[in-house]
Order: structure tokens, then sequence, then C-alpha cells
């Protein structure tokens, strides 16, 4: 099995990694080569820092969101988002204007606006993870979360408390996406990410 972690200069490629191997992934390629994309059984896209940046960098690359779309569409190999590589499923993102995502999941990535006053932005810190049906890759528990922009739309798998109710996961068929970081989730994090790996959608 080619595991294909996408390299978009915008992610901790290294933890995201180390992490992926202690959930029992043998066979990583770290790459944003289209091609090496295209023909994998199985891709991750971590991201973090702004939404537009995300973007801007995935589509730097010729032919990767083409081939993004194939391996997940065309192929249906299971993708998996993590934070700002989830938020860019969605169709726009609202960090420092307007920026088109991806458009896999109907729905927009807005500012975080907790009616808690004592809810800090960013949300930051461990949270509970609720899913909101079964779900093979999510179960309760505990998540490292550290963001300040997130999801509103369809295709929610599962919720955390900040303030009020916030977008911890999306996702349909073989698409899934994680606002909260498995890389530095523990326990938590590596059992998705194993799960993750045994996938059959």
């Amino acid at each position: 099995m080619t595991l294909v972690l996408i390299d978009i200069h915008s992610g901790n490629l290294h933890s995201v990694e180390n992490a992926l191997r202690a959930a029992g992934a043998r066979d990583i390629t770290v790459t944003a080569d289209p091609e090496v994309v295209r023909n994998a059984d199985r891709v991750v896209l971590p991201g973090v820092g702004a939404f537009g940046a995300c973007a801007a960098n995935l589509r730097a690359v010729d032919g990767l969101e083409q081939a993004l779309v194939e391996a997940a569409f065309a192929r249906a190999r299971p993708f998996l988002g993590v934070c700002v590589g989830m938020q860019l499923m969605a169709d726009t993102g609202e960090e420092l204007g307007t920026h088109a995502g991806l458009g896999w999941i109907r729905g927009r990535v807005e500012h975080l606006n907790p009616a808690d006053a004592n809810a800090k932005v960013p949300h930051m810190g461990w949270n509970d993870v609720v899913p909101l049906a079964g779900h093979p890759l999510l179960v309760p528990g505990e998540a490292y979360f550290l963001h300040s922009f997130a999801f509103r739309g369809e295709d929610v798998l599962a919720t955390t408390e900040h303030g009020g109710r916030v977008t911890a996961a999306i996702g349909r068929d073989n698409l899934a996406g994680v606002q909260f970081h498995p890389e530095k989730s523990q326990g938590y994090g590596i059992a998705l990410l194993s799960r993750f790996l045994d996938w059959r959608p």
C-alpha cells in the first residue's frame, strides 16, 4: 500500500509522517508530484497557516489539483485532510479575503465567533470530539485543536464545543477531514490514523 503525504509547504510534515508510522504505515511517500499522487493507494493532505496561502501553494504545482481529483474521485482512494487540509475540501475560505477551496464538500470556512466571550480565539488545546453518527474513522474522545477558522456546511461528521458547536470532522464516501491535529493528539490521534490505514470505504 502506497500512502502519499502531500507536501505543499504548509504543514508539519515530519510530525504527521512520524504519527502515520506510529499508526502502522510503512510505505509513505512525501511528495507533490502529480503522477505519484494520482496513483496513490491513500492520500493525506496536511495544512497549517492561512487557507488562501495553502490553496495557492497547492495550485502552484502544475497538475496537482487534478491529480487529487483523479485519486479521490476517479479512483476513489481514501483521502484524509488534516486541519487546513480539511478546510481546503470546502467551497471557499474567508481568511484574509475569499479564496476558492477544492469544492469537494459544500460549505465555507469562516472566522470562529464563539457565543461565549470566555472562549478565546484561536481555539487552542484539548477538546472532546463528538461524532454525529457512526463513521469508521471517528470515535468519541479528546483531540488537540489549534485554529481560528472553522468549517460551516454539509457532511459534518463530528463536532466539538468552543463557546458553541464547532465542526471537528467532515466527509462522505471515501473523503474525510479532521479539524484537529492527529499528530498532536497522542493515543487518540494515532488510533484515528490507524483506522484510516485500515479504512475500506
